[in-house]
């Protein structure tokens, strides 16, 4: 059901889910049955040239600084929306817009921004009316690793990374805006080119970012990408006073109170009415994450995991109970302000199954590989096997190990017990860390495989019956974050007290792939897991 004051278009009515990601920004269009009418994009790097980013980003000289250009994006909102209007969008039919950012990038506003923002001229490009309204050109993003003394002054001054993670939801991590904003604040006098922090009068997150540039003044940082910042109390939805004050003076008033993550923030500017013909009274809804926006775009209901199968793998999980611990992330949950969502990143994916497949076990494609899973019984006969062929990140180590079934070290194993070692090792580290971060088994518990190794039944059997559920293969995810914001935008104007996952239950079902078969949980894979967190820390201490 519609809000009252949406009925009367709630035929026509159209939502808008933005994504300013790392390499584009999109957007995904849906009506009321929750089907994409449209979809545009803008690639930073081929559109936006000038800029002269490599992937939507700049790396420095120093090896670990990587930014992108604030006006970068700010230009591609105005490509976008221009692309949208000589297509012919109808802009006019869309009550309301939400969207998501990059996590953990931030935007730094020169004092009088605000005033720029109210002001905009409908006859002029937003990027030409804002050049100059940044007191840090280059916005630091996710892929920063320039902080690690921050880090660790953080930790020492909060009573070390586990309280730290026990209070924001992470152990200090470099990425994280807090770490970013203290490095900023402390070199402020060492290159006053750099940024002119006393000049700063608003730091956003680049979802709060977004919404600035709709509604025409500051927009509040919601709670859940908040939670990627270790400034963030999880449980009081407030900033942790004792981060603020190792981060640097005067943080709060530059952060501004941190809302819901389905707050309405107000109606979009005057701007966006003249120079596109959107509807005065079309709302704006608070922009979170991209990890967030992904749960949403994914439909994850309690119970659920969601497994993403790249170059390196990503799990994330809802969660009703924050269990923060050193290694992951807990956010507060996007779609649901009482739960909370966990996140697990594996650098050792896809990339290393290819490498293993070709170096040990000889295989020239999946389909040999799988032979050789084939001829192999589940657990192994006991043999574990670990592959941190890259420097792992969850755990944090390198290297490679493969056990007997004793647990005494071997030098190798055939190509086949390499095969099953390296598929169930991965899977079994998943599930072991996931357990620690909350994940519990149910009736109702299921797995969502994405990327492309969720091509493979194989894989996807061993992941069934690891985890003792069912697996399904999500459709249309591309876009999962904008099509997640495009959701959160019609939601938000639902009757108060819809739950989220009702609001898009008529949303395209997913296709249920493999089961688990019975028993084999128990019998190997539950005292299989307890060997392997074991082992784990042998190649982490």
């Amino acid at each position: 059901e519609v809000c009252t004051a949406c009925r009367g278009m709630a035929d026509q009515a159209l939502y808008l889910g933005f994504d300013f990601s790392t390499q584009q920004l999109k957007v995904v269009c849906i009506n009321d049955t929750l089907e994409i009418t449209h979809e545009y994009s803008v690639e930073f790097d081929s559109d936006l040239r000038e800029f002269g980013t490599s992937g939507g980003v700049i790396k420095h000289e120093d090896g670990v600084s990587v930014t992108a250009p604030t006006l970068m994006w700010v230009k591609a909102l105005d490509i976008l929306l221009d692309k949208m209007l000589s297509a012919g969008f109808p802009f006019s039919r869309v009550v309301s817009l939400s969207g998501s950012g990059q996590q953990h990038g931030s935007v730094f506003w020169r004092e009088g921004a605000e005033s720029a923002l109210r002001a905009l001229a409908p006859d002029k490009t937003l990027a030409s009316q804002l050049k100059g309204w940044f007191s840090l050109p280059h916005s630091p993003i996710w892929m920063d690793s320039s902080t690690t003394a921050q880090c660790r002054e953080l930790e020492q001054k909060c009573r070390g990374a586990q309280e730290v993670a026990i209070r924001t939801g992470s152990r200090a991590y470099e990425r994280f805006t807090g770490n970013q904003i203290a490095k900023i604040f402390q070199q402020k006098g060492e290159n006053p080119t750099y940024c002119d922090y006393d000049k700063t009068e608003r730091i956003s997150l680049v979802s709060s970012f977004g919404p600035s540039l709709f509604l025409g003044s500051y927009a509040p940082i919601d709670w859940s990408d908040g939670s990627g910042m270790n400034l963030m109390d999880l449980q009081s939805k407030d900033w942790w006073q004792p981060a603020l004050d190792a981060c640097a003076p005067d943080i709060r008033e530059k952060l501004g109170k941190p809302v819901p993550s389905n707050t309405l923030l107000g109606s979009v500017s005057s701007y966006f009415v003249k120079r596109y013909g959107f509807s005065s009274d079309c709302k704006v809804v608070a922009f979170t994450g991209d990890n967030p926006a992904s749960l949403a775009g994914m439909r994850l209901e309690e119970g659920d995991v969601v497994i993403s199968l790249g170059s390196s793998d990503t799990l994330f999980l809802w969660i009703n109970e924050a269990r923060p611990q050193l290694m992951g992330h807990v956010f507060v949950n996007p779609v649901d302000k009482e739960a909370y969502m966990a996140l697990l990143c594996y650098k050792n994916g896809g990339l290393t199954r290819k490498a293993v497949r070709d170096r040990y076990c000889g295989c020239a494609s999946w389909e040999e590989f799988d032979k050789l899973l084939d001829s192999t019984s589940p657990g192994n006969d006991g043999n574990i096997g670990i592959y941190f062929l890259d420097p792992e990140i969850t755990p944090s180590g390198q290297g490679e190990r493969r056990y007997s079934k004793d647990g005494s070290l071997v030098d190798s194993f055939p190509p086949e017990r390499d095969a099953r070692a390296l598929v169930e090792g991965q899977f079994l580290a998943k599930f072991s860390h996931a357990q620690r971060l909350g994940y519990r088994i149910s009736r109702s518990s299921r797995v969502l495989a994405t990327g492309g190794a969720s091509k493979n039944k194989r894989i996807l059997q061993i992941i069934a019956n690891i985890f003792d559920t069912d697996v399904y293969i999500l459709r249309g995810t591309a876009n999962s974050a904008s099509l997640g914001c495009a959701y959160r935008a019609k939601h938000a104007l639902m009757v108060e007290g819809t739950r989220f996952l009702d609001a898009v239950r008529t949303a395209q079902p997913y296709q249920l792939a493999v089961s688990p078969t019975p028993g084999l949980h128990q019998q190997v894979y539950l005292p299989l897991s307890e060997r392997y967190a074991e082992l784990e820390l042998t190649l982490t201490q």
